[in-house]
This record gives C-alpha cells, structure tokens and sequence, in this order.
C-alpha cells in the first residue's frame, strides 16, 4: 500500500521537529557550550535544573537535608505525567535513582545527567511510559566546590573539575553505614522516600589501559541473592549490554587491577555495604556503578555515560514488571530466612571469560626510576578471552534473631537505625530478659587510619545466653521488617562494615577497673585454693607455656580475668539478641 503525506501534515511534522531542535539548542549545558572540554559549575548545574524545572511541567526540583558544605542536596525528578507524589508513583511506575558527583573529579554523569533531562523534557528523546527518573546532581557539594586541574593526574578532561574529598574530606563513597557526614545521612532521608526499583552511581576510573570507554559495576550478584541476584546477573545486565551494543558502544565490567595487565585475568568488584551500591542492595535495589575510562576524551565519557544511562531506563521500560515481582519475591523470602549469610569472598573455583579489548603491555625500563615499568601500546589492540572471577561465597552464617536490644545509651547508633527507617520500640517498664550476649575474642585493627577511623576486622565472638536487667526506654528492635539486612550487617560485630568495625563500641574494649598485685596476690591465692578447675587450667598453662611460667604479673592477670572481679562490660558486644522461639521473643508484638 502507498501511503501519501498531504502537505498540512508535512508541515506539521516539520514545525514539530524545528520546536524540538530549537529547544535543545536554548537549554544548551556549559559541557555543550565548551565542546565538550568543560563541565558544569556546581551552580551552573543547580541552575540548569532550575530553568528546566520553570518551563516544564514534567520536571520537579526540590532541596532535601544539608550537607557538610552548608548547602543542602537537591532532587530532581522527571515524570511525563507530571505527579511527584513518590507512594503514588511507585504504585504504577519504576523509580530510577541517578546520583552524580559522590567525586566531583568524576563529573561525567553530571554533564550525561543534565543532557538526558534536557533531551527527555524537549521530547528529542521519548517520554518513558512506565518509568520515572530521579536524580541527586551534586552529591558531593563540598567537594565539587574545590574546584582544580590537578588532583586527577591521569584524568584526559575535563578542563576543570572537583575533588574528591568532602567539605570534612571524607570519601562519601565510604560512608554510607557509619555515616560520618550530613551527606550520608541526607542521602538515606533521600533514598528511603524515593524507594528506587534501580540505582545508578557515575563515576570515573582507571587501574589499567584498554579499549573500553564504559564499564560497569553491577552489585555483586551472588550477594544480592535469589532469583533477584540471578535475575541481575543472568538477564539485566545482560540486555543492557546488548542494548548498549546494538548502539556500537562497548562495555566491559569494571576492570579491577592496579598497574597490571587486565587480561591476565581479574575478579569481580565487591561492594561493600560501605559503597553506595553495597548500601542500596540492602533494600534489593538493583545497583549500578557506571565506570568511565579516564584516560578516554571527556567528550566520549560524557556520551557513554548517557548513553548507558538511556540503556538502563530502556531496559526498564521493558522488565518492570519482572523487576517488581522479584524485588517484592526477594523481601519476602529475606523475612522468611531463618539464616544469613554475609562476609562474602571471592569463589576461586568458579570463573567467567570474557571477550577483552585490551592493549598490549609491556615492562620497559622507566626513565625516571631506572626499573621496571608498565607501558601500554594502544598501536596494538587486541581481543583475547579473559578470565573474570564473578562468583563470591559467605564465610561466615548466622541464626537470624527476632530482635536485637539496644540499652538507650548507645544514641549514635539508634540515630543510624533512625536515619534509615528502621521500626523499633521502647521498654515501657523495667525488664529482665534472658538474651544472647557476645563477647569479643579477637579482632585485628588497621594501624594507619582510614575515612577518620581505625576499623577492626577478623573479629571472633563467643555467644552465651545471659539475663540482662533492661531499662524503660531501652530499645526492642524487630528484624522482621524491611530493613532486616540492614540490621544484621550493621549489629552483628562480624559483618564487613559492622558498627562494630567502624569502631561504634570501642570504648568496651578497654579495661577501666583493675588490680594491685600486691594486694591481689592474697585474693589470687584463695581463688585457687576454692576453684579445682581453674587450679588445674592454671597449673597446665604454666606447664606448656614457658613465658607465661616466668611472668608473675601475667599469671596474676589471668586468674584476674577469669574471676568475679573481672568487670562484666568489658569485651561485651552491647547489642543483645532476642533468639526466634526464646521466651523473650514473647515481647514482641504479634
């Protein structure tokens, strides 16, 4: 059939088309304007927004909390019906949340993020119909107001960009559990009222030379768990790919090496609850890190980085659906678990192979240093099957509690239970509950310090059941909610960013009572003379252990730490857990 275009709606059509172009070219950004070299001001992007959010209806921006800089955050929010009511959009729409400049230096998803909103509110791009984006501009306000071009010594662009320190000069990329800044704890005000279905972080990174100027960093799959994670694994990340390649953009997972050849093979990034995509996972929000390629032109990034992000909310288009029946799947069966499995490490059994476009590299001798060093030679690309370690298992397992109980004095970490709308609530009267209490073995402490502390880890516990008197206005904390991966990454003193690695409970491990020999030795003396048991374990220990048999304060401190002088605070967790079936779990409420 011949179909003809009359010539009033050739004219039509036309008229629509010259509207669009000519109100992209007058919402042009600062990264247009420079050809590509530059990227937006911190106010020059809040202002773009601005502007865009006055002459179109779709388009919302709102401030939210403050930041360490003094300046508040930002939202801004695009939905083609024009509602910005976020418990009525998620009833009929995906949510997916951008968040750009967590390190202003890696301002690419600032620019791409500015040019995606632009182009989706003059309609050069198609209205999504089933999904609504939200993005945080700036995140790192501080840090984008230190503006320099030098602190990114091997970034190619853009010609001015931010630091990577906040205005406290935190990596807020590291903050996200022990939530040292207002930023932290202004993006979980943000996240826990979006509710994002998607979460995509942009950032910039380079460990190694390639081909690549876009790589990914989905949230580890395995820790995600589930159909969910097999799901992200299996079916999303791989239809984004597909996506992205039928654009002729290439991608590749995030190349984790440091001066070394990737394609002697790498593993797999794992983000941390630490990480925001570590956080965001820990509401089954399926996480994002974009990974541009810094060596690549600013130009080439800034289009990567939007033309994923365009993938990703046509990939969404398509799967929400299936993207909200196993996020709503994936909670139910968290609250069904009886166990939880976290600390997760890196399967050496199991690998992927990847198709790499790498670069040939070679060590020469440096002309600086007179040793070796790694130089790339991007005359000579090369595809090669790679070896990629995407596969992680739990070392530790735990038996889930019904509640933890957190004595009212520990305000800092209720104000992170707060923070992130975790339900809980207060003994009305005073109560002995029988719980289970942990005492701290062993843990090892990082000697140099990291993001304002000095974490532990390889903590080693012993669980007992004790009665513990509890105060009105002490904390019952049922695990039986959505934020229960929260709970037990954060409460349980083993877990990667527990509060107890991030030195929440420091003041428990040391001593604030003790003895004075001389006085003690009469008390010593008399404890072993009453208790067989421990006469006979501190003969044996002075028999096999020669130094301990010629150190008289040592042997003193050990009958001192084994005895009822012994204060009972000292290496207790102060977190206490409510065991599922236990009497104590009677006080829950049904």
């Amino acid at each position: 059939m011949k179909y003809i275009i009359f010539p009033t709606v050739l004219l039509f059509l036309l008229s629509c088309e010259t509207k669009t172009q000519d109100e992209v070219v007058s919402y042009q950004t600062s990264y247009e304007n420079s050809e590509g070299t530059e990227t937006a001001t911190y106010q020059e992007t809040i202002d773009f927004y601005i502007r865009l959010a006055k002459d179109f209806p779709e388009i919302n921006i709102q401030t939210i909390g403050e930041t360490d800089s003094g300046y508040p955050l930002h939202v801004v929010t695009f939905n083609p019906d024009g509602d910005f009511n976020f418990d009525r959009i998620r009833e009929e729409k995906a949510i997916v949340l951008i968040n750009n400049g967590i390190h202003p230096g890696e301002s690419d998803g600032i620019d791409a993020t500015m040019l995606l909103y632009r182009d989706l509110a003059t309609q050069k791009l198609s209205y999504p119909k089933k999904t609504v984006l939200v993005t945080i501009p700036i995140y790192n306000i501080g840090g984008s107001l230190y503006r320099n071009s030098h602190t990114r010594a091997n970034q190619n662009g853009p010609k001015e960009y931010g630091f990577r320190g906040n205005a406290l000069n935190y990596d807020l990329n590291r903050d996200f559990i022990k939530m040292d800044t207002k930023n932290a704890e202004t993006f979980s005000q943000i996240f826990h009222l979006v509710k994002p279905d998607i979460f995509i972080d942009n950032h910039v990174s380079n460990g190694a030379d390639y081909q690549y100027t876009l790589t990914h960093l989905f949230t580890q799959h395995n820790k995600l768990g589930g159909k969910l994670g097999t799901y992200l694994n299996k079916e999303f990340r791989p239809k984004v790919e597909e996506s992205l390649e039928k654009k002729d953009w290439d991608i590749t997972p995030y190349v984790n090496v440091f001066n070394r050849p990737p394609e002697l093979g790498f593993s797999q990034f794992m983000d941390h609850p630490r990480y925001s995509t570590g956080y965001t996972t820990l509401w089954n929000t399926l996480g994002l890190m974009v990974e541009t390629h810094m060596l690549k032109p600013y130009k080439k990034r800034v289009e990567g980085t939007y033309e994923l992000m365009e993938s990703v909310v046509g990939v969404v288009e398509k799967e929400f659906d299936n993207i909200r029946k196993l996020r709503e799947q994936t909670q139910e069966e968290n609250l069904n678990q009886s166990k939880y499995y976290f600390n997760w490490q890196l399967d050496t059994t199991r690998n992927s192979t990847l198709n790499f476009k790498g670069y040939e590299a070679s060590q020469i001798t440096s002309e600086v240093t007179g040793l070796a060093r790694l130089k790339y030679d991007q005359s000579k690309p090369f595809t090669q099957e790679t070896t990629y370690y995407n596969y992680y298992v739990p070392k530790d397992t735990i038996n889930i509690p019904a509640a933890y109980v957190i004595k009212r004095s520990w305000n800092k970490v209720v104000q992170r239970l707060e923070a992130n709308n975790i339900e809980y609530f207060n003994l009305d009267q005073d109560t002995s509950l029988t719980v289970e209490s942990y005492q701290i073995l062993e843990y090892d402490t990082r000697e140099s310090p990291y993001e304002g502390h000095y974490p532990h880890s390889n903590v080693k516990v012993k669980k007992s059941n004790l009665k513990i008197s509890f105060q009105v206005g002490d904390y019952i904390v049922p695990t039986n909610q959505s934020g229960m991966r929260y709970l037990l990454e954060t409460l349980e003193p083993q877990a990667d960013d527990s509060f107890f690695n991030w030195n929440f409970f420091d003041m428990i491990l040391q001593q604030k009572e003790g003895f004075s020999p001389y006085v003690f030795e009469d008390v010593a003396l008399e404890l072993l003379q009453k208790d067989s048991t421990l006469r006979g374990n501190f003969l044996i220990k002075k028999e096999l252990d020669e130094d301990f048999a010629q150190n008289w304060y040592a042997q003193l401190d050990w009958i001192y730490q084994r005895s009822t002088y012994r204060e009972a605070p000292y290496l207790r967790y102060p977190i206490y857990r409510i065991a599922k079936g236990s009497s104590a779990a009677a006080i829950l409420p049904e």
